[in-house]
């Protein structure tokens, strides 16, 4: 059992790792021991992670439990220096043009590709972006807490409540995320609307607010 005094950085690692080295679901109450913590305390920390963009589900049945996506990991891919600045730099396009929607976890990997770099390697990419530019962002800013929101809906899909402003004025929506389409001006979202029984078109930047709807 782990000192249940740990600090919770530590606690957040120790539980990432316990479910990485698992191939199938494992309870809060398992965790919970393990860790020598509370029940209430591993259901805060497993939100932490969900927000911290780790791809964690709840299985149900036998075997069942809180389990990482299989796809969470990848094998170690092998980048030079120079492949390594090109993609850097394209993904630093991507942000500041707005082309993608979920900049938080584009910068995150990003950031995992910079990091692996040699210090000479970064000192180079330092002086290649300072001569690198970008103009004409085309797409309307979003909230970044919405962002993430419907990303999470998107990726877990999961279904989502929405404050929208529309034509009909603001109103509140539950949806489910069929597609994202990111035009030259805005990203659009098509879904699903589950009180209405209906496909609806909805604007990024013209919702209000967003809170994701209980699983299941």
């Amino acid at each position: 059992m782990f000192d249940g005094a740990m600090r919770r950085t530590e606690r957040l690692f120790a539980l990432a790792e316990l479910l990485r080295a698992r191939r199938t679901g494992v309870t809060a109450e398992a965790l919970a021991e393990r860790l020598g913590v509370s029940v209430r305390t591993v259901y805060r920390d497993l939100d932490a992670l969900r927000d911290a963009a780790l791809p964690l589900h709840a299985e149900r049945g036998r075997g069942g439990g809180f389990v990482l996506d299989r796809s969470y990991s990848m094998p170690p891919v092998n980048f030079t220096a120079r492949e390594a600045a090109v993609l850097l730099a394209a993904g630093r396009w991507m942000i500041d043009q707005r082309m993608i929607p979920f900049v938080d976890t584009l910068q995150i990997a990003l950031d995992k590709v910079r990091g692996a770099l040699p210090l000479p390697a970064q000192r180079e990419l330092a002086q290649l972006h300072s001569t690198l530019s970008f103009v004409g962002v085309p797409s309307a800013p979003v909230d970044a807490a919405i962002r993430r929101v419907i990303e999470r809906a998107w990726l877990d899909r999961r279904g989502v409540a929405l404050t929208y402003e529309g034509a009909e004025g603001t109103t509140a929506r539950r949806v489910t995320i069929r597609e994202i389409v990111v035009d030259r001006r805005e990203t659009l979202i098509n879904a699903f609307d589950l009180d209405k029984g209906a496909a609806r078109q909805f604007r990024l930047h013209r919702i209000r607010a967003a809170k994701l709807l209980p699983a299941g």
